[in-house]
């Protein structure tokens, strides 16, 4: 390894360093024998060793299909519209459960199996109805079915475009009750028109390529799609201000988290085109309802058609469902004799590999772990974690994340240092903040490899004692534009590098700025002119908001020159007290990050 490479990783071992080991693998070509086992643990994955053949209880309807995969392997009992109590007794005589989004799979399901029950297929994607925690304590996996509806939800949301454009609803009724309104009805053309896909996955892309056919003009906003695959369908990807203020029609494909709960408010219907038209066939928490009826009443959205609401069903009275100008449907997405057939067979297929002690790249939850192991990694799986939350939210929308390098520094041999969890980690905190995919040991290469990451992972072997695991962990996200200039390191790349203190994950570095900040609560980061009286100003902002500071440090070039300042806080500051700070003449650029 070229020494320039080991002088960017500011060890504070004084030894020399007597081998580097250096992996540089795309994920698909990740095995065993690359990333070698510890040789003193138990197995990592739960096998299911059958003595018996397994008995599978499926709660709610499951296509032909997936009912005869499971029953070549196991015994099926069909029992529908269980209530809690049938469940909680059944469920001690079942290794397996199948449902949909209708049964509530809850810990005490959990608790009544009795140990039992090892695998929870859902027959979809959603997952909100099953309690992954309880699940993951009584060493059940759960997997889901989330590729087979994709099809099915883009065609459903091309159905709602049209239908919407040209008033099929709203004429049909009318028709049906003895009217003849030719002229009221009169719709708009898609020829020529923008539509702005928001969130650029699976069924968002489908919905694209369809609506390319129909010689619509696509732009897409989704700040992590590899702007390659856009341009490969002729899309191209926009920001999201950009996708609201140019759409004639808006189309809604992105994951309900935290960031997106409600995103269409009244904000940023204010910053749409009048007479812009929504569909929304991906999840009802992403607009806030009230806020679209009184856009709808303003006439700065003219129409909108929706298949999903924030509580399904909606109530009979909804100002929403009732508007003239709103198009309903019952969560049709993924509703069709085809997409239904696929999900049964991708669950069964599931359920039985996981029966078999196969690993599930459709696993929700973690397995199980030895206990020694999670206990003497925790601190760094936590630390691992929040470095990948951070990297990901650097970086600038446009170009999307491709390309992930991991380094740890450690006194440990390659083979006494099992880095699978700790890359699970860092991949789960890039992916999940932007995704509504669960991220786990199973399947974080899968769901990298499936979102075009490649993560490459280089140890670097310290002289000392091995008695701590890990030195550092060091994440670069290479080909990208950062929020925070002062994050791209010499080389390119945003870097982030963390260390565990007294058992406490600590940010150490960002970009080449040395700094040292506990990794809790949420951090704003601030390039500022170094000079005296910094920290005073801004502590003083949040101090006036009642926002506790926990921890601050200041990592500078040299005295006088530009600094870093890192601060640690428990409470997010209002929208007010973080342009004050950046309004702070020596401040240059700062970023609020949420952990």
């Amino acid at each position: 390894m070229a020494a320039s490479s080991l002088s960017s990783l500011s060890l504070r071992k004084p030894s020399p360093l007597s081998l580097s080991w250096k992996t540089n693998t795309h994920l698909s070509a990740i095995s065993r024998s690359t990333l070698s086992l510890p040789r003193r643990t138990n197995p990592i994955f739960i096998v299911f060793a059958m003595d018996a053949k397994p008995t599978v209880l499926v709660a709610e309807k499951l296509g032909e299909a997936g009912l005869d995969l499971l029953k070549s392997f196991a015994n099926v009992d069909c029992s529908y519209n269980l209530s809690p109590e049938e469940l909680c007794t059944k469920i001690s005589l079942c290794d397996a459960l199948i449902v949909r989004s209708g049964t509530k799979v809850s810990r005490e399901v959990f608790e009544s199996s009795a140990g039992r029950l090892k695998v929870v297929g859902r027959a979809g994607v959603g997952i909100d109805n099953v309690d992954l925690a309880a699940a993951t304590e009584h060493g059940c996996l759960v997997v889901n079915a989330p590729t087979a509806n994709t099809v099915a939800a883009a065609e459903h949301g091309i159905a709602l475009l049209t239908a919407m454009a040209r008033n099929v609803a709203q004429a049909d009724a009318s028709i049906k009750a003895g009217k003849w309104q030719r002229n009221k009805y009169v719709g708009v053309s898609l020829v020529g028109k923008t539509l702005a896909v928001m969130g650029f996955g699976k069924v968002g892309t489908e919905v694209a390529r369809r609506a390319k056919g129909l010689g619509m003009h696509v732009i897409a906003h989704d700040p992590y799609a590899p702007a390659d695959r856009a341009r490969a369908i002729g899309v191209e990807l926009v920001s999201f201000d950009e996708a609201l203020a140019t759409a004639d029609f808006i189309s809604l494909h992105m994951p309900l988290t935290p960031s997106t709960s409600k995103i269409l408010n009244d904000e940023n219907f204010a910053k749409m085109k009048k007479g812009v038209r929504i569909v929304n066939v991906a999840r009802g928490g992403v607009i806030d309802e009230d806020a679209l009826v009184k856009a709808l009443d303003s006439g700065i959205v003219a129409q909108a058609a929706l298949d999903v609401f924030t509580v399904e069903p909606p109530s009979k009275d909804s100002r929403l469902v009732q508007h003239e100008n709103v198009t309903v449907t019952p969560h049709l997405g993924a509703s069709t004799m085809e997409a239904q057939e696929g999900v049964a067979i991708e669950i069964a297929e599931a359920v039985v590999g996981a029966l078999k002690g196969e690993l599930a790249a459709t696993a929700v939850n973690a397995p199980m772990v030895p206990a020694e192991v999670l206990t003497e990694l925790k601190p760094y799986v936590v630390l691992a974690e929040k470095l990948g939350r951070l990297a990901v939210q650097l970086v600038a929308g446009g170009s999307g994340v491709k390309s992930v390098k991991v380094t740890y520094a450690s006194a440990r041999a390659p083979d006494d240092l099992d880095t699978r969890l700790l890359r699970a980690m860092i991949t789960k905190g890039i992916i999940e903040p932007i995704s509504s995919v669960f991220v786990n040991l199973v399947n974080a290469d899968f769901t990298a490899k499936q979102r075009g990451i490649r993560i490459s992972e280089e140890r670097i072997l310290l002289d000392g004692s091995p008695e701590s695991p890990l030195e550092l962990i060091q994440v670069q996200i290479a080909n990208v534009e950062s929020k925070f200039a002062s994050a791209i390191s010499d080389s390119g790349e945003i870097k982030v590098e963390g260390r565990v203190k007294d058992g406490i994950p600590h940010l150490t570095k960002v970009g080449s700025f040395e700094v040292d900040v506990s990794l809790e609560g949420s951090i704003i980061l601030c390039r500022q002119v170094d000079q005296p009286g910094m920290i005073g100003t801004v502590g003083s902002i949040l101090g006036e908001e009642n926002v506790n500071v926990s921890f601050m440090s200041v990592g500078r070039i040299a005295p006088r020159k530009q600094a870093v300042m890192a601060i640690g806080v428990d409470e997010q500051p209002s929208k007010e007290s973080l342009k004050r700070i950046g309004e702070v003449p020596a401040v240059e650029e700062f970023v609020y990050l949420k952990l």
